[in-house]
């Protein structure tokens, strides 16, 4: 895949559902590029650590409007993402492939005690993360200026956005009642 897709989507599909995406963390071991693409969002700050609960439990309560994370993830962590989130704030993960149903029907689960709005998103291809949030619906609440505004983006834009919410009959089916949104 080319990297350029997944650090866009990993990025602008929160930071562009967020009413005001002031303060942005990256917990990845690898963050260059998430980190460029956030960049792009001058009027955010963007704070970058390494995949460790270690660090994330020393952050502040409710600091952050947007969340994108490789680490990882259990209980303990989501509990801190949870914390160091602002109360309409926006988190993407990486998880298994949607056809570890079991894998990902925990996971949901697991994500459903903190966020209202549980969705998968594909992320360029055919992977996907998913897209959680105590407040904003990731198609409903858009920020179309905020994502038509972007300059010298190679993937991502203000169609690519909602489109990337579209999923088969079949994973409705069988994520009928887990996906929340």
């Amino acid at each position: 895949m080319r990297d350029f897709i997944y650090a866009e989507m990993m990025i602008h599909v929160p930071v562009c559902t967020s009413k005001e995406a002031k303060n942005i963390l990256i917990i990845s071991n690898r963050a260059e590029k998430l980190s460029e693409e956030a960049a792009r969002h001058n009027e955010s700050k963007v704070t970058v650590i390494t995949c460790n609960l270690n660090e994330v439990s020393s952050l502040a309560d409710g600091t952050y409007d947007v969340v994108i994370s490789e680490m990882p993830s259990d209980r303990a962590f989501f509990a801190q993402v949870n914390r160091i989130l602002k109360v309409d704030g926006q988190f993407v993960t990486t998880h298994p492939s949607l056809d570890d149903v079991e894998s990902n029907k925990i996971l949901m689960t697991t994500l459903a005690n903190y966020f209202k709005i549980i969705m998968p998103y594909n992320i360029g291809d055919g992977s996907t993360a998913l897209f959680c949030s105590k407040e904003y619906h990731p198609t409903a609440d858009i920020n179309l200026q905020r994502a038509d505004m972007l300059d010298g983006l190679s993937y991502y834009n203000c169609d690519i956005h909602p489109a990337a919410f579209a999923m088969g009959n079949y994973i409705r089916k069988e994520y009928l009642g887990i996906i929340k949104n």
